[in-house]
């Protein structure tokens, strides 16, 4: 197993999918769908390669958190529907390796945390992108019984975190100061 070639590989595809040239959302509807009609959502393709092979690493993935945890956030909030179904569960993927090695996931939940400020501030994420995150996590955690707690109680801290980070995003263009000041506090 040679971990740095697994790593320049994630990181290389995540730099892939994420490149501005791609985002095809922030284009006109005719330039859309040119792109759409003659390459496809090659994100999409990418992101599904990343997928598969985090589950091939077998009993390595626990080399790659929190590492990786950075970069597959910053791949699942690309807002494209498919892409994200497909991704997301890779964080409960880790959650389980890190609990399954330790007895919690602590290094897996402080990254995100750390790294969803980053992201949201950066403007990626969305409503719908809290509520996909919500819904596939508790999903996948019903199958395991012995951390659906520890699970449903981190979604709790990450949903909250993204809609108070969400509100600050949108206020801070906001003209009035005391919206400002109390979606800050809120925040803190």
């Amino acid at each position: 197993f040679n971990l740095q070639l697994w790593n320049n590989y994630f990181h290389l595809a995540v730099a892939f999918i994420t490149q501005e040239s791609l985002q095809l959302e922030n284009f006109s509807h005719a330039k859309y769908n040119k792109i759409q009609n003659k390459y496809g959502d090659m994100r999409r393709l990418i992101g599904f390669a990343i997928r598969d092979m985090w589950y091939k690493l077998g009993q390595n993935k626990i080399c790659f958190i929190p590492g990786m945890v950075g970069p597959i956030l910053e791949m699942t909030l690309i807002p494209e529907v498919e892409l994200r179904k497909a991704t997301i569960p890779i964080f409960f993927d880790m959650m389980l390796c890190e609990y399954q090695r330790t007895g919690e996931f602590k290094k897996f939940e402080n990254e995100i945390i750390l790294k969803l400020d980053h992201e949201v501030e950066g403007g990626r994420g969305d409503e719908h992108y809290m509520q996909l995150f919500e819904s596939i996590l508790t999903e996948c955690a019903c199958q395991y019984p012995g951390i659906f707690n520890l699970v449903e109680s981190f979604v709790s801290l990450v949903k909250g975190l993204l809609e108070k980070l969400l509100d600050y995003r949108t206020v801070m263009n906001d003209e009035s100061k005391d919206n400002r000041m109390s979606c800050t506090v809120n925040l803190l």
